[in-house]
């Protein structure tokens, strides 16, 4: 199973509850997150845990340019819209093509555990993308079950960098306006 990680906090519980299920490898790309020394710092908290339980990880080019020419036009689009279907879209397009080319049976994506991320519009776009590519897509809403307690409890037991904003540009300067108010 190769598994689209977008950050440690997101990703834990589920790294800690597939790595005992399936044959897991752990795929870093996140050519949305800005500025490059966030996105540094995000990598940085994955690759450690994947060290500490000794489960592989695929680290990706950071592609910002890419993603931004991705996400064009879209701007200004609250957060949770459009933009952020084209960015969900743009990240597991290019974990189901590696899936496809590394010959894995399965993909799937932590996106579904950011507690403003929906698995309704996440999960279909997997599936749509895995049927583009032959690879089965995973389907969860990892919030569910105690997981996002779970991540909680491991992140602050960790001391795992926690960020306050998804990871976008534009996420970024929303939760800066907030934090003005």
């Amino acid at each position: 199973m190769l598994l689209h990680t977008c950050c440690a906090p997101c990703s834990i519980a589920v790294i800690d509850e597939l790595k005992n299920q399936y044959d897991l490898t752990v795929f870093f790309y996140n050519p949305n997150i800005f500025p490059e020394d966030e996105y540094l710092k995000r990598k940085a908290e994955v690759v450690r845990v994947c060290a500490e339980w000794g489960v592989p990880m695929i680290d990706m080019d950071y592609e910002w340019e890419k993603w931004n020419e991705g996400v064009k036009g879209l701007e200004s689009e609250p957060e949770g819209g459009k933009r952020c279907v084209a960015c969900f879209a743009i990240r597991l397009r290019r974990t189901a093509e590696y899936a496809r080319d590394n010959g894995f049976d399965f993909f799937c994506t932590t996106l579904t555990s950011g507690r403003n991320k929906k698995a309704e519009i996440i999960n279909p776009i997997g599936i749509e993308l895995g049927r583009e590519f032959g690879v089965d897509f995973f389907e969860s809403d990892w919030k569910t079950g105690g997981r996002q307690e779970k991540s909680r409890l491991l992140v602050d037991k960790r001391g795992i960098y926690r960020q306050n904003y998804c990871g976008c540009q534009y996420s970024r300067k929303i939760n800066k306006d907030k934090l003005k108010k």
